[in-house]
């Protein structure tokens, strides 16, 4: 029995049941579920690879273990997570930003999980499009948009739900004419962009011929009416920690896994109609399904910047920076200028200064028998 105050970790539950969830889905589990499996089995665990870490001031030196790097494990990525939100947020421009989400119907679910790669693509872009589409014929606008997107699969109680949040600032970029312009606030105020069942009508058209040109089979019954939701979020920047949340950190965080009783774990959520936290129990061997079915195929990117925002965009992203501080009355500042976190370093127990990895990939085995060379004294000198 687990739980209470102490604190579940998920490498305990995959240990527990990893090999009776491969017996009962083993068959259907994608490569990619079960190399997340093997990773976050062994993250920063004894029976895993360990590292040697040397203090640069006294010398002593320890084995840590190494952790998986996998994005869907809860104890990584942090840095990651922190560094990506960091960047989207250097490049946010003046202006309102709206949160606009695309979602797919249940009628469509077992198609997308059938075909994964290329209907994740699909939904993606068809969102893009959907609102570039719309930018270029809005009165104000007529202009190329930017978004960031990201893919979310599932909802907040873990079950496949497959939709794509983008932020998207209230503003579209004329490269020809050399133009900026932002939408004015209208009678509606500053919380509409565009209708919401125009969204969902156009995105429903270019998502069906996505699918139909890639030869996929259509399932019956698919209702007309599909569900878009655009709202104001200011800013834009509490949106983009919001989408960096999940980002790389998998989709339950273990403060979130109460208890392990019984063969049954008990995990909290919260409650999107009533905004209280509720709580649900199922079988171990379900809830690792519950989260491995949220794993992506193998390099598929989560996160993507269209129009503007593109990366690779950098004609436009010069023109845009000139035009949106010209407008702004302030001078152009240089990305090179923005600081940058630093990774977290590991300190040394005894001295406190940084330590330094000086081999990697040590089999457990073979650290048990590695002996410090060094110890350190309580004066901080290194004696044999």
């Amino acid at each position: 029995r687990l739980g209470g105050s102490q604190m579940i970790a998920l490498s305990t539950l995959i240990e527990r049941f990893g090999q009776a969830f491969l017996v009962q889905h083993g068959t259907n589990a994608l490569p990619s579920q079960r190399q997340a499996l093997n990773a976050m089995k062994h993250c920063r665990s004894s029976l895993g690879p360990g590292m040697l870490a040397q203090c640069g001031d006294c010398g002593v030196t320890r084995v840590v273990p190494h952790s998986c790097g996998h994005r869907n494990c809860p104890h990584c990525q942090h840095f990651e997570s922190q560094r990506w939100i960091e960047r989207q947020t250097q490049a946010l421009v003046p202006g309102s930003y709206f949160l606009i989400t695309f979602t797919l119907p249940a009628e469509l679910r077992g198609l997308v999980w059938q075909h994964q790669r290329l209907l994740y693509a699909a939904l993606m872009d068809c969102a893009w499009e959907t609102l570039r589409t719309f930018s270029q014929n809005h009165r104000q606008l007529q202009g190329s948009p930017g978004a960031v997107a990201v893919l979310h699969t599932h909802s907040r109680r873990l079950e496949f739900h497959p939709h794509v949040h983008l932020a998207m600032p209230a503003a579209a970029l004329d490269a020809n004419n050399g133009l900026w312009r932002s939408l004015r606030k209208s009678a509606k105020g500053d919380g509409y962009l565009f209708n919401h069942k125009a969204l969902a009508k156009v995105f429903r058209a270019k998502l069906l011929a996505a699918v139909a040109e890639v030869g996929l089979q259509l399932p019956p019954n698919l209702p007309d009416a599909w569900v878009v939701d655009c709202k104001s979020v200011g800013d834009g920047q509490k949106a983009l920690v919001y989408l960096g949340r999940y980002l790389y950190r998998g989709v339950i965080q273990e403060r979130d896994i109460l208890r392990c009783e019984d063969g049954q774990v008990t995990y909290r959520w919260r409650d999107s109609k009533t905004g209280k936290p509720a709580q649900r129990s199922v079988s171990g061997v379900e809830f690792l399904r519950l989260v491995l079915q949220h794993v992506l195929p193998k390099g598929f990117r989560r996160a993507r910047n269209y129009g503007f925002l593109h990366p690779n965009s950098k004609r436009l992203i010069a023109l845009l920076r000139l035009l949106v501080f010209r407008s702004c009355g302030k001078a152009p500042v240089e990305a090179a200028q923005t600081t940058k976190s630093e990774r977290p370093k590991l300190l040394c127990r005894c001295c406190g200064a940084a330590m330094a990895i000086v081999r990697r990939r040590i089999l457990p085995e073979i650290a048990l028998l590695i002996t410090p060379p060094l110890q350190c004294n309580r004066e901080g000198f290194a004696a044999s």
